[in-house]
């Protein structure tokens, strides 16, 4: 009946306890196994997660100008995108290794202990049991011996008796003695046997429960241990599962991250970023003239011919200049003339100098510009490079100023509180960091100022658009117009800085401190007679402090009057004049100018 009710159960097997031992700590010995496996898996995780992170960290931009320059380019930033992306699939794997080990080695290690406890204890009770009713069977056999063994010697003594009474030579006396103990072993052996008797229905009571109801139960516990590490196994292994399976849309993300930045790449974009960047805004070359020696030559005019400065200063003048100082030279200084020399002459005193910036003959040849270094106002650049270069630096210290001013707005506001509330703090203690900051912005200001100043020399100096899309190279036999050239090397201006010239209507007018102009009259190559005395055409008050560094123009006070001797021809500029021996250029927005009312074009400037 109880085997019945059992079913399957490991009673059907009670008598093979070794072997359920066996199979139990097998059974143990594989979880062991598998949460080994899981921890390998984990650590190749968390090492794929480390080797992917170096991967990413490896090819970031690192912070240097040419990696900035890169990261114009939509490759570069597609690049950049998927690299941050590669990072965050990175994290997933960490996070992979990390529920492995929380969710399945933690929950196994500690499963184990108390597995191995609970393993122990049935198996302790188990052996208890088989001691138990093998002592019993024990017991029983030495009842069942003794009870033997008094039969055997109470047969003995009977048969004793009955010779000794047959006997006619033996006493009465010893016939009695041999009765008596013949009677004494038959009571031995009667009591032998009713305890055999008892002993042996209490051994088979103890041996019924024993394999029907002590053994069948402690199997049942192991059975039933066995099918919870079983089913732990299962959880484990569908956690391995869910881990990976968790993480999948996060990837996904990740992946599509990287399909996005792959999609956002713009050839046409990149290309035109080519532009941008290596743009040197100088004007290409015209065609070389041809040069007749058989007859007497006379050479055209061209205005994208090679010419030679050198030679040319050491020419006489011929032509006055119209009133308007070139403001970058001393005003007794001459303008060089340009004048008709052979293309050889030219051109070997072109290949033989030295250049302080290359033109695009140059830098069609292959020469390149060093970025990296050079003066702080960028000259050694191209035009156009040089101007991106400055306005960059513009924007930085115009942040910085912008940063600096916050600052000291804060530290005010702090200032009235204290002086409203002088508990809350000393409003001197704050004089000291207003001061500093007070400095760090006019230093910051004083840079601004510079830099827009070589911002304006520049865009005044760049070309137009009609310049640069301008041909030349006609070939006119009859013209004594002097000889220019494009290059960089000829257009320097007397104190060694870099200049281009422009048409008067390519002027661009300058707000705060701008640089004077080089030139804006078509009489740029004439050279400048003596200069004469200007009449005064009217007064000018200055606004603001000017401090005049640029030779040409003239440093002033605020509040200072002075005389107005040549009003503003759309340069930003007015020319005036201290006394007989000081005058010179301030920007026309740095003054208030009244002009006589006789004066042409009379208007006032504020």
């Amino acid at each position: 009946m109880v085997e019945e009710r059992m079913g399957d159960c490991w009673s059907h097997i009670k008598d093979q306890f070794d072997n359920l031992e066996k199979h139990t700590q097998w059974g143990i010995e594989f979880v062991e196994k598998y949460t080994k496996f899981v921890k390998e898996r984990s650590d190749i995780e968390a090492s794929y997660a480390k080797q992917i992170r170096n991967l990413s960290k490896k090819y970031q931009p690192k912070k240097n100008s040419r990696e900035e320059d890169e990261s114009k380019f939509t490759f570069c930033r597609a690049f950049l995108a998927s690299l941050n992306e590669l990072n965050d699939y990175a994290g997933q794997h960490e996070v992979i290794a990390e529920n492995l080990t929380s969710q399945i080695i933690t929950e196994l290690s500690r499963y184990l202990q108390e597995v191995k406890a609970e393993r122990k204890s049935h198996f302790h009770d188990g052996r208890k049991a088989q001691q138990q009713i093998e002592s019993s069977w024990k017991q029983l056999e030495s009842c069942k011996r003794k009870f033997e063994r008094d039969c055997k010697e109470a047969d003995r003594a009977q048969q004793y008796f009955e010779r000794m009474d047959a006997d006619i030579n033996v006493t009465k006396a010893d016939v009695e003695k041999a009765r008596q103990h013949a009677q004494a072993r038959h009571q031995m052996a009667s009591d032998s046997k009713s305890d055999y008797s008892s002993y042996l229905q209490k051994f088979n009571q103890e041996q019924n429960e024993h394999y029907f109801t002590v053994i069948p139960n402690i199997f049942q516990k192991l059975q039933d241990m066995e099918e919870k590490r079983i089913d732990r196994i299962g959880v484990s292994m569908k956690t391995f599962a869910d881990v990976d399976r968790q993480v999948l849309p996060i990837v996904g993300k990740c992946l599509d991250g990287m399909t996005k930045a792959a999609e956002s790449i713009e050839p046409k974009t990149d290309s035109k970023q080519v532009v941008e960047s290596y743009k040197s805004g100088f004007e290409p070359p015209g065609d070389v003239e041809f040069e007749d020696y058989g007859q007497a030559m006379t050479r055209t005019a061209s205005d994208t011919s090679l010419s030679n400065s050198s030679r040319d200063a050491k020419e006489k003048p011929v032509g006055k200049s119209k009133g308007k100082l070139w403001p970058f030279i001393k005003n007794k200084n001459k303008s060089p003339k340009q004048h008709k020399e052979p293309l050889s002459h030219r051109l070997n005193d072109f290949m033989t100098s030295k250049p302080k910036m290359h033109c695009l003959r140059s830098l069609r040849r292959g020469v390149s510009v060093s970025v990296g270094s050079g003066p702080e106002d960028f000259s050694h650049l191209p035009p156009e490079q040089r101007r991106k270069k400055l306005q960059g630096k513009m924007d930085d210290l115009n942040k910085d100023i912008q940063k600096e001013m916050d600052q000291r707005d804060a530290l005010a506001k702090m200032k009235d509180v204290y002086v409203k509330n002088p508990q809350m703090g000393d409003p001197a203690s704050v004089d000291p960091r207003l001061s500093e900051i007070a400095q760090n912005i006019e230093k910051l200001q004083f840079e601004a100022q510079k830099f827009e100043g070589w911002l304006a020399e520049v865009e005044e100096r760049m070309p137009s658009k009609s310049e640069t899309n301008r041909r030349s190279g006609l070939y006119e036999t009859q013209n004594n117009t002097p000889v220019s050239n494009n290059c960089a090397q000829d257009r320097e201006s007397p104190d060694g800085s870099y200049t281009e010239e422009q048409n008067s209507e390519t002027q661009v007018k300058a707000s705060v401190n701008p640089v004077p102009p080089t030139s804006s009259t078509p009489e740029f190559d004439d050279e400048f007679d003596d200069e004469e005395t200007l009449p005064t055409i009217g007064t000018c008050k200055a606004l603001y402090p000017f401090e005049g560094h640029n030779e040409g123009t003239i440093s002033v006070t605020e509040g200072e009057l002075l005389y107005v001797i040549e009003e503003d021809k759309g340069d930003g500029w007015t020319r005036v004049r201290r006394n007989e021996d000081e005058e010179g250029y301030v920007p026309s927005s740095y003054v208030e100018v009244f002009l006589e009312t006789n004066a042409k074009g009379a208007m006032t400037y504020i």
